[in-house]
């Protein structure tokens, strides 16, 4: 409990300093507040007018380390002249960065804004050929989508023009967007509370009983380190081999950035396509395969223990193989169908979806007891352990907040016309794949997080053994259910718990207010999440979607209800049993893998290489992945781990040069008006 303050208080100078010490200081708030907005404005202009690098949509966004790196060099030295004490503190500073990681990512690609798109694309793409009118529109509730009139009708012209933008003289039809955005913004303020109270709970088990590295957060943490503090007795700044891989990463992408503009300036290209060294059977089987260097993500790997960083790029290769010998077993290519990045991941995707259960279920048996712990907390059956005050929540407060945060999604489902126990199916299932993603954040360090699961699709296969789970016309609420999906479940590139997670670590250890801090982050994410609703509908209707240089409202994750829908009505159902092997299978391997983990101090296999061998980040990042292994292997090999340790200055420094190239040139590709030059994967 926190006790009052006494009367015979210090003065008002200690009072302003401790208060400073706290981090959560009136201009923190009030350069919080306005970056936010600043963001929210900026962003989705970069990320789906321009499609130019993202300045979030990644757990070490570029925004949030700009925003760090100003308040560093430029702001900081200038308040100096004015006096030192009127310099931000280093609680400060991490305060502001803790903000950014939710003000960067809630605004821009991958986050949730997701659902403006989601809620207007299928009756846009519909046609009578594809039918997706006859399936959707009876079955969504009008207050789900501003296409919907209240009567269940189309609003055709609110929908066009979103697309094709407003004709002369025309105006938004806020009325009709107005409840859709309302009830949609519930749901995610919803979702929002449940993954930060989810965030308090695992913090403390996570973070000191297990340990766990968080490798994205060693930038800012050294970035704002003195000379003399943690063995950094030169500073971060003034480190030699910092400025090294600082300077090679500034010289490769400066060069590149230059030939866009100059063709005559040489290239230094950072990618190969090796496709067609697999042309032939069996190894055109392995599907699309690039060699991409980012100097980041070497970076960031060099700070990943070695099993984990083995096992990123190990298991990209191990499930490939399977393709391989499936080919050898007698599974043709034309019975391989569809892929986005090789001819078939039906097994494959089971296998993961096995995994991320299997791995969700292991983490929480791990902290069982501190989990005991809460729940006998939030029933008053046991007393609060010391630390607990230091939380951003109390834990009854946050498992309260939790469970009334549930109720209120599963409310959500039920009232847009979910089955209950799809809804539950379904917000289970999200809760499985945020646990085990922000692990991989915090484990893998891995930049962004994709899975390759829908979920109802997956549970439909494997439920529908003699009559189909899911349909559009069993009463299963299928329609709306797809929707939400869709909206929210899908995709988690963006999504908010490894920032709760990291910041409220961040906070923890540094001495920052976790309380004032939170209300920040809510107040943050309030403004980020209204100012990326209102420029999304501003962007499709001031230059129309269609012409905008994203596909992100015009490609397949926009049209996914649609889609999802019918890939359920081709499914027959007569791949049940093969894919109840294939979960079983990942789950078996992934308890194996843990299991060895906890007896064998050799064994090199860590399992969050399994859950993300599919997807487009390790797709993007296994190459890079495999070099920054290497490189840690070797120097720490031939050198000892003293070598390792003084090299990690040069990794670091290799990532902040390629965060400043990032925002050096989204500054002259703003002013030219140049789009799709990308530093980053999208």
């Amino acid at each position: 409990m926190i006790q009052s303050p006494a009367r015979d208080v210090a003065p008002s100078s200690d009072l302003v300093e401790q208060v400073r010490e706290g981090g959560v200081t009136p201009r923190v708030v009030v350069l919080c507040l306005l970056l936010a907005v600043a963001l929210g404005y900026v962003i989705p202009i970069i990320d789906f007018k321009l499609l130019n690098t993202f300045l979030g949509a990644t757990h070490l966004p570029p925004g949030a380390v700009g925003t760090l790196l100003v308040l560093l060099l430029v702001v900081n030295p200038l308040l100096r002249l004015i006096g030192k004490k009127w310099a931000f503190s280093r609680q400060e500073l991490l305060t502001v960065y803790i903000t950014c990681l939710f003000s960067s990512l809630v605004p821009g690609h991958g986050a949730e804004n997701l659902v403006i798109p989601v809620m207007i694309a299928p009756f846009y793409f519909a046609t009578p050929e594809n039918k997706w009118l006859d399936s959707i529109q009876h079955a969504l509730k009008p207050w789900m989508s501003p296409a919907l009139n209240s009567h269940g009708g189309l609003q055709k012209p609110v929908v066009d023009d979103w697309y094709l933008g407003l004709p002369p003289g025309g105006t938004i039809p806020w009325s009709a967007w107005i409840v859709p955005v309302i009830a949609w913004g519930s749901l995610i303020v919803a979702v929002y509370a449940m993954l930060g109270c989810l965030s308090v709970m695992v913090r403390a088990q996570w973070a000191e009983r297990e340990a766990l590295a968080f490798p994205l957060l060693r930038l800012p943490l050294q970035m704002v380190e003195e000379p003399g503090q943690q063995n950094n007795e030169v500073g971060f700044f003034r480190n030699p081999l910092m400025w090294t891989g600082f300077g090679l990463a500034v010289f490769i992408q400066l060069l590149r950035g230059l030939h866009l503009y100059f063709p005559d300036v040489p290239d230094f290209p950072l990618s190969l396509d090796i496709n067609r060294l697999f042309s032939e059977p069996p190894w055109n089987q392995v599907g699309w395969t690039l060699l991409q260097t980012f100097p980041i993500a070497i970076g960031i790997t060099y700070m990943l223990s070695s099993e984990v960083a083995f096992s990123l790029w190990f298991f990209f290769w191990f499930m490939r193989f399977q393709l391989i010998g499936a080919y050898y077993l007698g599974f043709m290519p034309a019975a391989l169908p569809d892929a986005n990045y090789f001819p078939n991941k039906n097994f494959l995707g089971f296998q993961t979806g096995g995994a991320y259960f299997a791995y969700a279920a292991l983490v929480m048996w791990t902290g069982r007891e501190h989990f005991k712990h809460i729940i006998k907390r939030a029933f008053g059956r046991t007393p609060a352990q010391a630390g607990e005050e230091r939380e951003a929540l109390s834990y009854p407060r946050a498992f309260w907040g939790f469970t009334l945060a549930m109720v209120y999604i599963l409310g959500f489902s039920i009232v847009a016309g979910v089955r209950w126990d799809v809804a539950l199916a379904l917000w289970i299932s999200y809760l499985v794949l945020a646990i085990a993603l922000t692990r991989v954040a915090v484990e893998g360090g891995m930049l962004f997080l994709l899975h390759d699961i829908m979920p109802l699709g997956a549970l439909s296969r494997l439920l529908s053994w003699s009559a189909p789970w899911l349909s559009v016309s069993n009463g299963s609420g299928v329609v709306p259910a797809s929707f939400i999906q869709a909206g929210v479940v899908y995709h988690m590139r963006g999504f908010a718990m490894p920032s709760f997670v990291q910041g409220f670590k961040l906070a923890h250890d540094n001495s920052i207010s976790a309380k004032p801090l939170l209300l920040l982050i809510a107040a943050v994410m309030a403004i980020s999440t209204a100012m990326s609703f209102w420029m999304v509908i501003h962007l499709g209707y001031d230059h129309g979607a269609l012409g905008l240089a994203s596909t992100w409202a015009t490609g397949h994750l926009s049209v996914r209800p649609a889609t999802f829908l019918d890939s359920l009505q081709r499914d027959r159902g007569d791949m049940a049993l093969a894919s109840w092997v294939a979960l079983i299978a990942g789950i078996l391997l992934t308890w194996g893998m843990m299991t060895a983990r906890a007896r064998f101090a050799w064994f090199p296999f860590h399992p969050i290489g399994y859950l993300i061998s599919l997807n487009y980040a390790m797709q993007t990042f296994w190459f890079s992945i495999f070099l920054g292994w290497a490189a840690k292997s070797l120097i720490t090999r031939f050198g000892g781990h003293d070598s390792y340790r003084k090299m990690v200055p040069l990794f670091l420094g290799l990532v902040l040069g390629d965060v400043s190239m990032m925002l050096f040139w989204l500054i002259v590709d703003g002013w030219f008006g140049r789009t799709g030059h990308q530093l980053m994967p999208n």
